[in-house]
């Protein structure tokens, strides 16, 4: 086998096991969130940010860019803002989203 073959096989064995990573985060947000309010907060937190860093992980090994990522998301958020989702009448949530990744950029 060539080394290239190797390195196709490595990136194939990582994206599975991101993604099986991915879904066991997910599941372990809603076990907590089964749990009600007394659970650690910090578990919760732990989840969100562990299922964000994998999903970036993801997208890299995928062949996007943190950027590309980044701007899809605006694009997304933007068109939310503009259509009025329920989310963003309810709070602006989308808003802040699109306010936070447009300073960090």
């Amino acid at each position: 086998m060539k080394h290239e073959d190797f390195k196709i096989m490595s990136n194939i064995k990582i994206i599975e096991e991101l993604k099986a990573n991915i879904i066991c985060i997910i599941g372990d947000l809603y076990k907590l969130f089964a749990k009600g309010s007394n659970v650690a907060q910090n578990s919760i937190l732990e989840c969100i940010s562990g299922a964000i860093i994998l999903l970036y992980i993801l997208g890299g090994r995928l062949g996007y860019s943190h950027l590309e990522i980044d701007d899809e998301m605006r694009k997304k958020l933007k068109l939310g803002i503009i259509e009025e989702d329920d989310i963003e009448k309810d709070g602006k949530d989308l808003s802040k989203l699109y306010n936070h990744l447009k300073e960090r950029n």
